[in-house]
């Protein structure tokens, strides 16, 4: 039953990976733009840093495209790219603020592109859905965004949307998987991120509109981080 399970997983990721190649090149850029030069689905060799749609995309939040230098260090690998240096494509508008880093984080168009293609249908990402067939989250009785599938989207971004740099692919695993398991230091950012895209995605849904219920165990265990928070804080001083 494990390995009949884990091919099946190992499938379903595949046909992911398959049906976002052709859709993702036309996320790049604003709808009825085309891409220059234009990017071939199956050869990635032209992607990544080799590409100026994709490089400016795909280069690590704080950094600069378009110094001539920092472009010129990641086109020949001289500048390291480590696992927590995450591409600004993954920050709404692509804009990272460094004195903010949390704003804007998983929430860009090409993340709520990609989550709608899979999760719900291909043509719910134009938002007139045409399916002929019901959706991943239909069949699933989805209802809300979960950390597990928002952070599997986002890997699913990282591995084919621009390029293939496998050192990169399970640090940044490691480091989503941190970030969206509510680490006290970071519950209030979580909770409302995760607010945020039952909202994007299943508007309609009552866990985008309901407010936490008191006593419950999810409030509960706000609770409980905010209280590890607070003591972690004291303990500093």
């Amino acid at each position: 039953m494990p390995l009949m399970l884990g091919k099946g997983a190992s499938g379903a990721r595949g046909d992911d990976t398959k049906t976002l190649k052709s859709a993702v090149l036309k996320w790049l850029v604003p709808r009825g733009q085309v891409v220059i030069p234009p990017l071939s689905r199956s050869i990635k060799s032209d992607h990544g840093f080799n590409h100026e749609v994709t490089g400016v995309l795909l280069c690590p939040a704080g950094l600069d495209w378009s110094n001539a230098e920092t472009k010129e260090g990641l086109k020949s690998s001289e500048t390291t790219v480590h696992g927590d240096q995450w591409p600004v494509f993954l920050y709404a508008g692509y804009e990272y603020d460094p004195e903010d880093p949390w704003k804007g984080l998983l929430r860009s168009k090409i993340l709520i592109f990609g989550y709608k293609h899979v999760f719900t249908s291909p043509s719910s990402v134009d938002k007139e859905p045409k399916a002929t067939r019901s959706g991943n989250a239909y069949l699933h009785s989805m209802k809300s965004v979960t950390q597990a599938f928002l952070a599997y989207i986002a890997m699913q971004a990282c591995k084919f949307d621009f390029t293939c740099l496998p050192p990169l692919i399970v640090p940044l695993g490691a480091v989503f998987a941190k970030l969206l398991v509510k680490d006290p230091d970071e519950c209030e950012e979580v909770a409302d991120l995760m607010t945020w895209w039952t909202h994007c995605i299943f508007p309609n849904s009552s866990s985008s509109q309901c407010s936490i219920s008191k006593n419950s165990a999810l409030s509960k265990i706000w609770e409980k981080c905010a209280a590890l928070q607070e003591r972690a804080a004291t303990n500093a001083n």
